[in-house]
């Protein structure tokens, strides 16, 4: 598909031919769905912990004989019907939230998400996205001019596809609400489909479709 090419003055200085492979690919809302879910899984992580009666401490010795006494029969005061005791059935920091997903899954539900951003007119390719200090300042004004924001509106929500060596887009990015800069071999579905814009640079266009090929 053809896609214009803009600077960040937001004026057309030229067209470029996009993979088809990456950014024509047929729209699956089930895969997309299992890869986002899988991503998020696989980040969660299991904070909340209780102990158990095999370590909470005390409890060593019988709380008092099994017959005579009219009570009930104990054997450990670490049981979880006793205070100060194990808990039974809580939440555990041990437990694994991961899915797996294969290679394959993941890079047809990335090509879906991009081809369904370029078809909603949310993917803008740019001559170069660097700027020449990481100052948030001035990419801050060079969004609001593509975005054609309200003034004092604050969240930009685009992600920024560029190459590493641009450090001074990355440094900026970091201090945006809702704006975040990402290499061309880190693009991943949540990010894609957490940001409503797509600013892709020029020069990274071929190494999307090199990194994620067959």
């Amino acid at each position: 598909m053809k896609a214009d090419i803009y600077n960040l003055k937001n004026e057309v200085v030229g067209t470029m031919e996009l993979p088809a492979r990456v950014f024509e690919a047929k729209w699956n809302p089930e895969l997309v769905k299992q890869v986002l879910e899988a991503q998020v899984a696989n980040r969660r992580q299991p904070w909340a912990h209780v102990r158990d009666r095999s370590e909470v401490s005390g409890g060593g010795k019988k709380p008092w004989r099994q017959k005579g006494t009219g009570r009930a029969r104990h054997g450990s005061t670490r049981s979880p019907i006793w205070v100060g005791g194990g808990k039974a059935h809580g939440p555990r920091n041990d437990k694994d939230y991961s899915q797996k997903v294969n290679k394959k899954m993941k890079r047809v539900a990335l090509f879906a998400a991009l081809s369904r951003k370029a078809k909603d007119g949310e993917v803008k390719v740019f001559e170069n996205l660097a700027i020449e200090e990481p100052k948030t300042k001035a990419l801050a004004a060079a969004l609001h001019g593509i975005l054609a924001m309200k003034k004092g509106a604050k969240r930009y929500d685009v992600l920024l596809v560029s190459d590493l060596t641009n450090k001074n887009l990355f440094r900026a990015s970091t201090n945006l609400q809702k704006t975040k800069a990402i290499a061309a071999d880190s693009l991943n579905i949540y990010d894609i489909l957490n940001h409503k814009n797509l600013f892709i640079d020029r020069s990274v266009v071929a190494a999307i479709e090199k990194h994620y090929q067959v």
